[in-house]
């Protein structure tokens, strides 16, 4: 667990403001503004149309991006609404250990005051729970870049009891960053699936020394492979149903 550096609101962000083209610039500016940054601004305009005033991207209620999970959602204050890959491409899950229990958890996540939050959270019978869409940015790795780039997923255990991390914690959580992967175009190494510990500028230690990456890669390149499978059989079965249906000439 980290609080982003900066804050949540990206309206005070100075650094992160120069890279892009601000609410500010599109509404001052107009098309002036637009022309004169070119091809950049037109990438730019295509990508924040729905940050301008009185737009809002269509959202669901409740939606989940891992089918099963069940929906809990985080303060507003842990998290940072965003429209990614769009504006942030990503590219990388950051595995973490809650150092608590499941209620406690949700317990902070849903606290204003605590800053923090990850997008899911496993638990050892291998329930998951969604607490910020993916397409946002979650306050969970204590450094901002990374927290735009990576989805977040917390396993409930701590990090010096090995019996924390069960079969089905592995399994479910496998079979999640399988689906993160294979959503953002992610290889499934040890460059791009990481430890909280890993995260530049961190003070965390998780996922600790009994977490077992050579195991964890292994399933999750498991699961892609039945994903691909699932996915290949079933257009398949669509294929021959539609061969069937049609009428003999």
């Amino acid at each position: 667990m980290g609080r982003e550096p900066g804050g949540g609101d990206e309206a005070k962000a100075g650094s992160d403001g120069d890279r892009r083209i601000s609410r500010r610039t599109l509404l001052i500016g107009g098309t002036a503004a637009a022309v004169g940054t070119g091809l950049l601004a037109r990438d730019q305009l295509g990508r924040t149309w729905w940050r301008l005033p009185g737009v809002e991207k269509p959202r669901k209620p409740g939606e989940v991006d891992f089918a099963g999970a069940e929906w809990i959602g985080a303060s507003p204050a842990n998290w940072r609404r965003a429209d990614r890959p769009d504006d942030y491409a990503i590219d990388m899950v950051v595995v973490h250990v809650t150092q608590g229990s499941y209620r406690s958890t949700l317990k902070v996540f849903r606290d204003p005051a605590h800053q923090a939050a990850t997008h899911y959270v496993v638990r050892g019978d291998g329930e998951v729970t969604q607490m910020i869409r993916e397409l946002d940015v979650a306050f969970h790795a204590g450094n901002r870049a990374y927290n735009e780039r990576s989805v977040g997923i917390e396993h409930v255990g701590w990090v010096d009891r090995p019996e924390s991390f069960t079969e089905e914690m592995y399994r479910a959580s496998a079979r999640l960053t399988a689906g993160i992967c294979a959503r953002y175009d992610i290889p499934v190494d040890r460059k791009h699936l990481i430890g909280h510990v890993e995260v530049p500028g961190t003070d965390h230690t998780d996922p600790g020394r009994f977490w077992d990456w050579g195991k964890y890669l292994r399933l999750v390149r498991e699961a892609g492979e039945e994903r691909k499978a699932g996915k290949a059989g079933k257009a398949g079965a669509e294929k021959g149903s539609e061969k069937a249906a049609r009428p003999e000439r």
